[in-house]
C-alpha cells in the first residue's frame, strides 16, 4: 500500500505524536520554540490529520513475517521438527502460555509481544500487545482533536473518524479474544491520575467495540477509489480501512461474543448466545449482499488462482490477496518472507532449514471430493468411498493444493545423482523426509503457502523469483463461513438466515465448497448427523479445511470450548508402508499397507488455558486490573 504521506510527513507526524503524548517531559520543554508543532497545525486539514492516522496502519502486526521463521498456528493443526523448540507453539504444547510474552521468549519470535515493538518498517518489531495499546492511545488522541479539523470537507472528516473508530474497535477485539474482558479505553488516559479502570466482561467490551465498528462502517466508503479523499492515491487504496472491513470485524466481534467460551465468561452459559449470533449474521449479511450485488471490488478467487490468497511469485513482490483479501496489514520490505517464512515448510534434506508441518490428525479433516468426511482414517468407508489402502485417492481438491503426501514429486528440475532418491516425497514410515529433528514428524508437508519449486534444487527462493508470502487477517471465504455459523446458531437451524442476505447457512457453506469443486453439504448421510448437530460438525470441519494454517484454529477451538477436550489435545503422525509398484505419474494410485496413527504428544490442558495470562508487571499496576483465573 502506498500511504498518503511522504517519509518526511510521517516523521513530521511522529513529532506531533511525541508532542501530544509527552507534554510533561522535561526534554520536550527544552526544545527550541520553532521546533514545536501546535495541535492546531497538526490536525487542521485532511492531509495533516491523515498523516497522523497513517501510523495506526504501522501498528498492525505482520504475524506471518514477524521473525525469521514464524509460528502462528497454536491449535491441534501444526507441529514443528524437533530443532524448532524455541517457538511459541512449543511453549503452548507444554501448557506454558506465559510463552507469548517477551519476558519468556529469549528469541523474540512471538508476534504477540516484542520487547522492542515500534511503528517503523521493521517487521520484527510488529506486535499486538505493545502496538495495540499504543494504537489505542493514538486513536483517542485523534478522536479528541477532531474539532481541530477545520480545513476539510464533510467526507474527509468522515473518513478520518471512520478509520480511528475502526482501529479502536479492532485493537480491543484482538486483545479481548486472547485475554477476555479488559478495560475499554475510549479516552486519553491522563498521566497525572491513578489508573482505576476495572476489567469489563467480554460482552461489555464486545458491545463497546461493536458501537465503534458500526459507526466506522457508516462513515467509510466501500472503496476509497472514486472518492475525493482517495483521489490522490487512486488505484493504491486496497489496504485502506473501508466499510467492508468494518462490517467484517463487526460481524466477527459479535460471533465471538456469541461463542460458548465468551458467553460462559459473561453469562455462565456454555451454549451459544443466539442474540449475539443474530447480530453477527446481520453484519455479515449486509457485507455479503454488497459483495454479491457487485457493489464492491471483492469476490472469491477462482480455485485455479487460490494460491494468490497467500503468496505471489514473479510479480515484483506484489502483496498477495487479490479480490478475496478483506483485511491485510502493510508489507514491510521485499524479500522478507523469501529469507524466512517461506523456507520453513520443507525438510532439510531438500532445503537448508527446518520444518513446520501439519499434524496427521488435522489432515484427516480433509475429506472426500464428494463432500463427506472420513470417519476413521484406518478403516474403509463405503458411503464416502474412502479406502485406507489408497488414502490419497478422490480427496477434497484442497487436500492436493495444501498438502504434500507420500510420493508427490517435490523437485521438478535437475538433481545430483547422489540425491535423486529425494525427488519424490518419501513420507512413509522410515522415509528420507521423516527425520524427527529436521524433517516431517507427521508424515505430511504443508505447501499451502509456497510453490512446488521452493527447494534448493529448483531455486524457487532466488531473489528474482520475488516469492512473497503474506497472509491476510480476513478473507471473503472466512466471512461466508462465519455468516453460516452465525445464521445457524442465531436461528437454530441449518437453513437459518439473516433478513438482509439471500443465502441461508447451508448455502453459504456450499458457496465456499463450490469454489473448491467439493460437493454440497449432506446432512444425515454417512458419518454426518442430521440437523443442527450435523451442520456444526461440518461447519467446524469446513473451517478447518478452508482456513487451514491461516491462524484461525487456536481461537476457534478456544471459543468452541474444545481446546482442552480430546481428541483436540492430541497431535499425531500417520505411519504406513509402501506396497507394490511406485507410480511416479499419479501418486494417488500408490497402495499403502499398515496405515495407522500414532500419538506424538498430548497437551495437558485445564480450564485456565482458555485465556492467556496477562503480564504480571501489568496486573500489578493497580488492584482492579486482575490476572486471568488460574494464572
Amino acid at each position: 500500500m502506498k500511504m498518503y504521506t511522504t517519509k518526511n510527513l510521517i516523521n513530521y507526524c511522529l513529532v506531533i505524536v511525541s508532542v501530544l503524548m509527552v507534554t510533561s517531559c522535561e526534554e520536550y520543554l527544552d526544545k527550541e520554540p520553532e521546533s514545536i508543532i501546535s495541535e492546531e497545525e497538526a490536525f487542521k486539514n485532511f492531509r495533516n490529520f491523515q498523516g497522523f492516522t497513517e501510523e495506526l496502519y504501522h501498528c498492525i502486526p505482520d504475524f506471518s513475517n514477524a521473525y525469521w521463521t514464524n509460528s502462528w498456528n497454536w491449535g491441534d493443526d501444526e507441529i514443528t521438527s524437533a530443532d524448532m523448540n524455541f517457538h511459541v507453539i512449543h511453549k503452548f504444547d507444554d501448557g506454558n502460555f506465559w510463552g507469548w510474552q517477551s519476558e519468556y521468549d529469549g528469541w523474540g519470535a512471538s508476534w504477540l509481544n516484542q520487547a522492542d515493538a515500534s511503528r517503523n518498517d521493521d517487521r520484527f518489531q510488529k506486535d499486538l500487545w505493545r502496538n495495540g495499546w499504543y494504537g489505542l492511545r493514538k486513536v483517542n488522541l485523534g478522536l479528541e482533536n477532531l474539532d481541530l479539523l477545520v480545513d476539510a470537507t464533510p467526507e474527509e472528516r468522515d473518513f478520518i473518524k471512520g478509520q480511528l473508530l475502526f482501529f479502536r474497535g479492532w485493537f480491543h477485539f484482538q486483545l479481548i479474544q486472547y485475554f477476555g474482558g479488559l478495560p475499554y479505553i475510549d479516552y486519553v488516559l491522563p498521566s497525572d491520575e491513578p489508573l482505576r479502570l476495572p476489567r469489563l466482561s467480554y460482552h461489555e467490551c464486545a458491545d463497546r467495540a461493536a458501537a465503534d465498528l458500526r459507526e466506522a462502517a457508516n462513515l467509510l466508503p466501500v472503496n476509497w477509489d472514486g472518492t475525493q479523499p482517495g483521489a490522490a492515491t487512486s488505484g493504491k487504496n486496497d489496504l485502506r480501512i473501508n466499510k467492508i472491513m468494518a462490517l467484517g470485524y463487526l460481524g466477527k466481534n459479535y460471533l465471538w461474543a456469541a461463542s460458548p467460551l465468551m458467553n460462559l465468561e459473561s453469562t455462565g452459559s456454555r451454549e451459544y448466545n443466539s442474540d449475539y449470533a443474530r447480530k453477527a449474521a446481520d453484519a455479515f449479511g449486509e457485507l455479503l449482499t454488497l459483495v454479491e450485488n457487485g457493489d464492491t471490488p471483492y469476490s472469491l478467487l477462482p480455485f485455479e488462482d487460490y494460491s494468490n490468497n497467500f503468496y505471489t511469485t514473479g510479480q515484483g513482490w506484489r502483496i498477495p490477496g487479490g479480490t478475496e483479501a478483506i483485511f491485510r496489514g502493510p508489507y514491510f520490505g521485499a524479500n522478507g518472507s523469501n529469507w524466512g517464512t517461506s523456507k520453513q515448510y520443507q525438510p532439510a534434506i531438500i532445503q537448508d532449514g527446518s520444518n513446520f508441518m501439519p499434524t496427521a490428525n488435522y489432515v484427516n479433516y480433509y475429506g472426500m471430493a464428494n463432500g463427506l468426511p472420513i470417519p476413521d482414517i484406518t478403516k474403509p468407508d463405503e458411503v464416502s468411498g474412502y479406502d485406507p489402502e489408497y488414502p490419497w485417492r478422490d480427496r477434497d481438491p484442497r487436500f492436493y493444493h495444501d498438502i504434500i503426501y507420500d510420493g508427490v514429486q517435490v523437485v521438478q528440475g535437475a538433481m545430483p545423482a547422489d540425491v535423486e532418491q529425494h525427488r519424490y516425497a518419501n513420507l512413509y514410515t522410515g522415509g528420507s523426509y521423516r527425520d524427527v529433528s529436521t524433517g516431517s514428524r507427521s508424515g505430511f508437508l504443508n505447501y499451502k503457502f509456497i510453490p512446488i519449486t521452493a527447494n534448493r534444487y529448483d531455486d524457487g527462493f532466488n531473489y528474482g523469483a520475488n516469492l512473497n508470502l503474506h497472509l491476510p487477517w480476513m478473507r471473503l471465504a472466512d466471512v461466508y463461513l462465519m455468516y453460516a455459523e452465525a445464521a445457524a446458531q442465531g436461528y437454530g437451524s441449518p437453513t437459518g438466515k439473516s433478513g438482509n442476505f439471500s443465502k441461508n447457512a447451508t448455502e453459504a457453506i456450499n458457496t465456499v465448497r463450490d469454489r473448491a469443486g467439493v460437493e454440497s453439504l449432506q446432512l444425515g448421510v454417512g458419518a454426518v448427523p442430521a440437523g443442527l448437530q450435523g451442520f456444526m460438525s461440518e461447519l467446524r470441519r469446513e473451517r478447518a479445511v478452508e482456513l487451514a494454517f491461516e491462524g484461525h484454529r487456536f481461537n476457534d477451538l478456544r471459543r468452541w470450548l474444545l481446546l482442552i477436550e480430546k481428541p483436540y489435545t492430541l497431535k499425531t503422525s500417520l505411519e504406513f508402508d509402501r506396497a507394490g509398484n511406485f507410480d511416479t505419474e499419479d501418486p494417488t494410485a500408490n497402495r499403502v499397507l499398515n496405515l495407522r496413527e500414532e500419538v506424538i504428544l498430548e497437551r495437558d490442558y485445564a480450564m485456565k488455558h482458555y485465556w492467556l495470562p496477562l503480564k504480571n508487571s501489568d496486573v500489578n499496576i493497580y488492584l482492579e486490573f486482575s490476572q486471568n483465573p488460574g494464572w
